[in-house]
């Protein structure tokens, strides 16, 4: 697939304004994710951790993609992902990963990269991961190529990510708290408004459920399912490497 200039150039600066964005408020991020969700994003990474859990032992390779502040990565980790890796482009979230994870049974190696171009050779982990980072890409099917790309033959992806609710009246309230009520309260604590403001606009325009199952298999995945969390606010997709 081919890609011409000004597409790279946008996609660059997408990503320069994304990681200023994050590193802007790396460190109120894991406070303000568990005040804004009710805690329910704790749930919905243990929910992923069960569900992967068959898969990881001593020898099972791990990658968590767009790692943020390790929040993933460390809950894989307690759930027996001994060799798990983590990588994301903006070094102050992962400074904060690096804090949080000194005194762990697990050493977690942290890279920073960028998940369009995974600094990280060809088929080389048994499981890949990347939780409310995919949204964030300029070009979803691209970064789904480069989860694709790293995973051994017989690997499995998880995706977590913000979804669309399939409870009847709740996307309209869903909408209402994503547009008005979280930035209001993300820019009072965390001083940037604008950040918040931000995901609002990343969710909308994001495949559904099934639409991001489709562009799973387009890329080449098999088995591709996923799960409904919370109504349909987040779903939980897996699909394997054949």
């Amino acid at each position: 697939m081919s890609t011409n200039l000004p597409e790279i150039e946008e996609r660059q600066a997408h990503a320069r304004r994304v990681r200023q964005m994050f590193a802007g408020i790396a460190n109120r991020y894991d406070l303000l994710n568990h005040l804004l969700s009710g805690n329910i994003d704790r749930r919905w990474r243990n929910i992923v951790a069960r569900r992967l859990r068959p898969l990881l032992n001593e020898g099972t390779k791990t990658l968590d993609v767009a790692c943020g502040t390790g929040d993933l990565s460390l809950t894989l980790a307690g759930a027996g992902a001994l060799r798990i890796t983590g990588v994301d482009f903006c070094r102050p979230m992962l400074e904060i990963a690096a804090h949080k994870s000194k005194g762990e049974r697990v050493g977690i190696p942290l890279i920073e990269g960028d998940a369009l171009n995974l600094p990280l050779a060809d088929e080389l982990f048994d499981v890949v991961t990347i939780a409310f980072g995919l949204r964030n890409l300029a070009d979803f099917e691209g970064g789904l190529r480069e989860l694709f790309r790293v995973l051994k033959p017989g690997g499995t992806l998880g995706i977590l990510e913000f979804s669309h609710p399939v409870v009847p009246g709740f996307n309209a309230l869903f909408q209402f708290y994503f547009a008005r009520v979280l930035p209001r309260i993300g820019g009072v604590v965390s001083g940037s408004r604008g950040a918040y403001e931000y995901l609002a606009k990343s969710v909308a325009p994001f495949p559904d459920q099934k639409k991001l199952a489709q562009m799973m298999q387009v890329v080449g995945f098999a088995q591709v399912d996923y799960q409904n969390l919370t109504g349909g606010i987040a779903a939980f997709h897996t699909g394997q490497r054949p």
